[in-house]
C-alpha cells in the first residue's frame, strides 16, 4: 500500500513543530535559571577592607538597593516560571501530535 504524501508531509511538519516547541521550552528554562542566578548573586559578603562606619553605610545602601532588585527579579522569576509552564504544555502537545502521526504513518 502506498503512503499518502499528505500524511508524510503532515508528520514532517509535526516533527518540526515538536522540535521548535522543545527549543522554546529549553530557552524558557534557561531564562528562568538565569533569573535564579541573578537572585542568588545578590547575596554579597560585607566589605572587610574599609572602616566600620563606612562599611555599615555601604551595607545599608546596598541592602536597600538589593531589596528593590530582589522584588523586581521575583516578579521576573514568576513570569519566567509561568512561561516555562506554558512552554512545557505546548511541547507536550506537540510531542503527542508528532507521536500519533508517526504511528499512523508507520501503519500505512
Amino acid at each position: 500500500m502506498r503512503q499518502d504524501p499528505r500524511l508524510t508531509r503532515l508528520t514532517e511538519l509535526a516533527d518540526l513543530i515538536r522540535d521548535q516547541r522543545l527549543e522554546a521550552l529549553r530557552q524558557a528554562n534557561q531564562r528562568r535559571q538565569a533569573t535564579e542566578a541573578l537572585i542568588a548573586g545578590l547575596e554579597a559578603p560585607p566589605a572587610q577592607d574599609i572602616p566600620p562606619l563606612v562599611a555599615a553605610r555601604a551595607e545599608l545602601a546596598y541592602q536597600v538597593w538589593a531589596e528593590r532588585r530582589r522584588q523586581d527579579l521575583a516578579r521576573q522569576l514568576a513570569q519566567n516560571i509561568e512561561a516555562c509552564r506554558m512552554a512545557q504544555a505546548e511541547a507536550r502537545l506537540a510531542f503527542g501530535r508528532s507521536q500519533v502521526l508517526g504511528r499512523l504513518k508507520d501503519k500505512t
